[in-house]
């Protein structure tokens, strides 16, 4: 079933596996890890078995849910999908059979459009020929700061109809950053308890990059203890923009 999403660059989420590892600064401070404790301690069904962090304390075990597979092919009007907001669908432990089976579910349901975003661009890349892409499907990478900037160099190898970043939570400035064969870029800073701070002239630079390189722009938060404490406006306007374009 979906979930509404509170997330303002798309409408629904759908979570196929659940379940996550942290890999990279980005994710220290995962909303989704202390997400899925709070459902787990609320009785939800789906987080009985994967709420629990691991000992290392640094994630929380995979599942995958063959029962939530389905589920797009019971919404009938379209929808703009996030997939796998609470894991990873490139994550090492998803078998790729599971992987194909996701792809043929979006492929079946041509209506709605899927993001689908992923720090495991390396594996992404590794498999992204033994799968076939459907035009409804975007995919993302990554990338917090120039550290993973070369995520963008295994997404370039994609064949997606819509090729985006997420520099969400931005911990950096990303001067010069290859935008080549992208086309969305998404800025926004941290927020919960212990928030990192973000710079403004980080998100500047970045959306005076996209509109050099006519890269689709959208500015998500602010950040700080809520998502919503800083606001969304970069001087005094919203960045709203959205993909429009797709690869042949």
């Amino acid at each position: 079933m979906a979930d509404r999403s509170g997330i303002e660059w798309t409408e629904v989420t759908w979570n196929p596996t659940t379940g996550c590892d942290k890999t990279s600064p980005g994710c220290d401070n995962c909303y989704a890890l202390t997400l899925a404790k709070r459902l787990q301690a609320m009785g939800q069904t789906k987080y009985q078995n994967d709420g629990d962090p691991r000992t290392s304390g640094l994630g929380f075990a995979l599942t995958v849910h063959e029962d939530t597979l389905a589920a797009p092919h019971k919404w009938k009007s379209p929808r703009l999908i996030f997939v796998n907001s609470m894991s990873d669908l490139f994550h090492p432990e998803v078998p790729f059979d599971f992987i194909k089976r996701v792809f043929t579910v979006m492929a079946e349901t041509p209506q709605h459009t899927y993001q689908v975003l992923t720090k495991r661009s390396k594996r992404l890349a590794t498999l992204a020929e033994r799968l076939d892409w459907p035009p409804n499907v975007w995919m993302g990478v990554s990338v917090e700061t120039c550290r993973y900037a070369f995520r963008l160099d295994h997404l370039r190898s994609v064949n997606a109809a819509v090729r985006f970043v997420s520099a969400e939570p931005l911990l950096g400035p990303l001067p010069n950053l290859d935008l080549s064969s992208i086309d969305w870029l998404i800025a926004g800073g941290e927020s919960g308890p212990g928030a990192r701070p973000m710079d403004e002239a980080w998100v500047r630079d970045l959306r005076d990059q996209c509109g050099t390189a006519g890269v689709a722009f959208f500015f998500q938060q602010w950040g700080g203890r809520t998502p919503k404490a800083g606001g969304r406006e970069l001087e005094g306007a919203l960045h709203n923009e959205m993909p429009t374009s797709v690869r042949t």
